[in-house]
């Protein structure tokens, strides 16, 4: 079982990026998915969540700016990010819990069992 990031990168305020989750020998269509990010020094911050229906749930600070969205068939997560912020700058992850739906604590962080490795994102 392998989460794979990618897509991070350094842009500047107000810009956008798109980070792709991709799954490997994962039950992706029956599994809790989330995004979540780290800085140094500082507990990982869930970003957003979505379940195998596609509903979904954001923390307050990115509401209206990031997207989560998934590609069943692909076994593919993504989280499109527009107007962002400094404050935006972390590690992105992406995790994974084989559930029918996501735990409405799941952005607490530690419902997840599966992690990839992240991607960087910096915005300045």
């Amino acid at each position: 079982v392998q989460l794979v990031e990618s897509g991070g990168g350094s842009v500047q305020t107000g810009g956008s990026l798109r980070l792709t989750c991709d799954t490997s020998g994962y039950t992706y269509s029956s599994s809790c998915m989330g995004w979540f990010r780290q800085t140094v020094g500082k507990d990982r911050e869930g970003v957003a969540t979505i379940d195998p229906l596609g509903n979904s749930n954001y923390a307050d600070s990115v509401k209206g700016r990031f997207t989560v969205s998934q590609d069943n068939a692909k076994g593919t997560l993504y989280l499109q990010m527009v107007s962002l912020k400094p404050e935006d700058t972390a590690m992105y992850y992406c995790g994974a819990r084989i559930a029918a739906s996501c735990a409405a604590d799941a952005l607490r962080g530690d419902y997840f069992t599966v992690w990839g490795q992240g991607t960087q994102v910096t915005v300045s």
